[in-house]
């Protein structure tokens, strides 16, 4: 995801200070003395003292005596699962980073609370009356109270913690409710602390619980995975982690530099300056020789592979990650990013510890990158990435689904599991690159692999009938990577650091196109897609109609591991069948597309520029090829292979991941046709490109505009076809009638575009209406969708039941990863 989409979210870390409260509180008459309040307790000393009482199942933890502002304690807290559900739908994973706070301890009469502070509004050069009106005009949260236990004599308190790490504080509840999973109530005497994974190190304290909740109504996944849907428990780890000292350099945020970023509001700013702000994202780096341009470092930034990565996964993790090395030691330091196998017997999640977690569920989804950052600085004080062990199981599917089962194991190049491990390096090294500080760049695939920080999809050659892996995924990093892993950390002057921002975007020398403008089909920027490849997106698309031709001409038997059920072939065949879906976006961005990046004033890229009609015509054209009946035809043989059935209990993954049937449980090529279809359909008319079109001849009549573009593509569709093409030529044509027909009644469009639309669906139903072709099949075909299109209260009864879209089978992750980066 970033987030890494990715959904998309990067874990806010937060402030450890000791203090304490002053005074009468130390005057108070315990019933309690200390001594007796810790009487056969083992005590941990560290950055928080802890007494773990295993047999009255609590943890006692002492604070502090208050500091002068009334605090006995700040520390950087956050959440993170043990045990996930094991379904990426509901969002809960096994090690994920949740909400991480400022969490400030403070005395009130005999009890403690705990807040959660608020530092995003601030007055940091402020007199101490502005600092305390910035502070006091925006609220906190109040999050729990516990009872002092026994007071000394210095102040200190010793308080019990249990009922905070008991709290539903990673969001269990409302997580599950908004996957539909069920409504969840605590179950207190299934909930309860674990005092023997109480730990007390120098820099951080860990805490666990383990949270039972009872399940009203469960959901889908919870019936398919819990043992008992009615009963959902987890394990939930707390964090409390040092305040970073003052030797960091906030470094300001550049929009052109692919970095993450948090955001200030801070009311000191001068009135010449913005009082919102933001702050580049990155880990501390300090150099052993500071006058050196390249130098070793104090402490190296080490992420660490999760030994539940079997090998030889194991080894490509490390592999992939450190490629990063190279980044860094261009941009001056030596020997300053590492990668190891975490230690046996380490947690994984210890604070301490920058993680590759290697995170199991029962289907494949995302995988993501998340940091935990001082919200002051943007200082990341640490790192963690959650990659989904099916993925490249997935990409073993595609694989073999291309060149044939025969080739897995083979050690040539065109053998699937050597790809696929290829592929996972890149995804280590890409979530990786989420967990130090960067976006992703959705355009680097357009500048000839310019990074990791992109979603690549495999490079195939074509030689006569024959496909080629030999180059399917790049190694190592590409240019956009080190300029930015140069631009964010590298020790110079904030002046040379605005030269290479500017030199970069202001000279053209790198595309960058992240998150909000890449994700959705109607998006503007023509240069920022998933999964695509090449400077001419055109181009690519009918390479990869040509690499979708040879692998369905030979798909079959073949393609299917010994002793696989022939069913299988029907998952088998959706990402084989539907190669170029995403590769059909690209294209789609050029249809009403601009160009346009993030610049800053001066750098000479202000203006964004339209996409020039002549490509725009041959994108429509390109687009139209995949809607082909040809095309979208299935030969016989394959079609009788596909009729094959399974039995025993029913396989989730499989069941999600091939394509819809209106023929009971009989493959059904009309609906794969229909789900094609749809694909380049809803791309091409995303309500925000049909109104693009509609103003861009508006501003220049030579322009593609949405007349012209709805004429062209009813003009191809409905051209006449005979024979057994003539079948997925008429799905085509009603999918795309109801495609046009569905936006008359979108909230998105204006009302121009609403009447061009309805004007031109009006003559095409007049056409369709007296229809006189000869085959009488295509003869009733036509007279009742024109018809349709005529009849406005049976039109909109057919579209109210959601009859406009074919489902169609999950594709994106399509063996690679998104990124929870924000």
């Amino acid at each position: 995801m970033v987030f890494g989409f990715g959904r998309t979210a990067t874990a806010i870390a937060l402030v450890l200070a000791l203090g304490g409260y002053g005074g009468t509180a130390a005057a108070r008459t315990d019933p309690v003395s200390w001594s007796e309040s810790v009487s056969g307790l083992t005590r941990q000393d560290g950055l928080l003292t802890l007494f773990p009482d295993a047999d009255k199942g609590r943890v006692l933890l002492q604070l502090p005596p208050a500091a002068s502002d009334g605090t006995l304690a700040r520390v950087i807290h956050h959440t993170a699962l043990r045990t996930g559900v094991g379904s990426a739908v509901t969002g809960l994973d096994r090690a994920q980073i949740g909400p991480t706070n400022i969490l400030a301890f403070r005395r009130i009469g005999g009890r403690v609370l705990a807040e959660f502070e608020n530092p995003r509004y601030r007055a940091t050069a402020g007199s101490a009356e502005e600092q305390a009106a910035a502070r006091d005009a925006f609220v906190g949260s109040t999050v729990w109270s516990g009872e002092i236990v026994s007071t000394a004599a210095d102040g200190s308190v010793l308080v019990d913690i249990s009922s905070f790490i008991t709290r539903d504080a990673h969001g269990i509840v409302q997580g599950l409710a908004r996957a539909g999973q069920g409504t969840l109530r605590p179950v207190s005497d299934l909930t309860m602390v674990d005092a023997s994974a109480a730990r007390s190190f120098p820099d951080n304290v860990e805490l666990e619980a383990r949270l039972t909740f009872a399940v009203d109504n469960p959901g889908r996944v919870l019936n398919q995975i819990a043992p008992d849907a009615r009963l959902a428990t987890f394990t939930v780890r707390h964090s409390f982690i040092r305040l970073p000292d003052t030797g960091f350099v906030p470094r300001p945020y550049d929009p052109r530099t692919g970095a993450l970023s948090t955001l200030i509001t801070d009311f000191s700013a001068p009135l010449d300056a913005p009082v919102v702000s933001r702050v580049a994202n990155r880990f501390r780096l300090v150099k052993t020789d500071p006058a050196a341009a390249r130098s070793t470092v104090v402490e190296p930034i080490v992420f660490y592979v999760d030994r539940a990565a079997p090998e030889p996964i194991r080894s490509a993790l490390v592999e992939g990650a450190l490629w990063w090395a190279d980044a860094f030691e261009r941009a001056g330091y030596i020997d300053a990013f590492r990668v190891e196998v975490l230690p046996e017997g380490v947690d994984a999640l210890d604070a301490r510890y920058n993680v590759i977690n290697w995170v199991n569920r029962a289907t494949r989804s995302w995988s993501y990158g998340q940091s935990v950052v001082d919200p002051r600085t943007g200082e990341i004080v640490k790192g963690s990435v959650l990659l989904g062990s099916l993925r490249i199981r997935q990409d073993m599917l595609i694989f073999e689904g291309l060149v044939g089962a025969d080739q897995t194991g083979t050690g040539g190049p065109n053998d699937p599991q050597a790809v696929a491990l290829a592929r996972i390096r890149q995804l280590s090294a890409h979530e990786v690159g989420h967990a130090i500080g960067l976006l992703h760049n959705f355009a680097a695939s357009t500048q000839g692999r310019a990074s990791v920080m992109d979603y690549p999809v495999p490079q195939i050659a074509v030689n006569g009938d024959r496909l080629d892996f030999a180059e399917a995924y790049a190694v190592g990093m590409g240019g956009w990577d080190r300029f930015a892993i140069d631009w964010l950390y590298a020790d110079v002057q904030p002046a040379e650091l605005e030269r290479r921002a500017a030199a970069a975007a202001g000279a053209g020398t790198w595309r960058f196109v992240s998150d909000p403008d890449a994700r959705t089909g109607g998006d503007a920027q023509a240069w920022g897609s998933l999964w695509d490849n090449g400077s001419d997106p055109v181009a690519e698309l009918e390479h990869l109609m040509q690499v979708r031709r040879i692998a369905l001409g030979r798909f079959g038997l073949g393609s299917l591991p010994e002793g696989s059920a022939v069913n299988d072939l029907r998952r088998r065949l959706v990402p084989i069948y539907l190669f170029h879906r995403y590769q059909i976006d690209a294209v789609a961005k050029l249809v009403g597309g601009l160009d346009y990046g993030y610049p800053v004033l001066g750098d000479g890229r202000e203006a964004a520029a339209p996409v020039p009609a002549a490509t725009q015509r041959a994108a429509l054209q390109g687009l139209l090829a995949t809607l082909t009946p040809a095309e979208l035809d299935l030969p016989d043989p394959l079609l009788a292979l596909l009729a094959a059935q399974q039995s025993g209990d029913s396989d989730p993954q499989h069941d999600i991941e091939v394509f819809a049937s209106r023929q009971g449980r009989a493959f059904d090529a009309g609906s794969a046709a229909e789900a094609a279809a749809d694909i380049t359909l809803a791309a091409l008319f995303a309500p925000q490109r049909v109104e693009r079109l509609t103003d861009a001849v508006r501003r220049d009549p030579s322009a593609l505009g949405l007349v012209e573009t709805v004429d062209t593509v009813t003009a191809a569709v409905f051209a006449p076809v005979s024979g057994r093409l003539g079948e997925p030529a008429r799905r085509v044509q009603a999918r795309t009638a109801l495609t046009l027909a569905a936006l008359l009644q979108s909230d998105d469009l204006s009302a121009t575009s609403v009447a061009v639309i309805d004007d031109r669906l009006q003559s095409l139903a007049a056409r369709l209406a007296v229809s006189r072709a000869a085959d009488p099949v295509q003869r009733a075909h036509d007279r009742w969708l024109g018809g349709l299109l005529q009849d406005r209260g049976r039109l909109d009864q057919v579209l109210a039941a959601n009859q406009v879209e074919t489902p169609t089978p999950p594709g994106s992750p399509i063996g690679a990863e998104a990124c929870w980066h924000c």
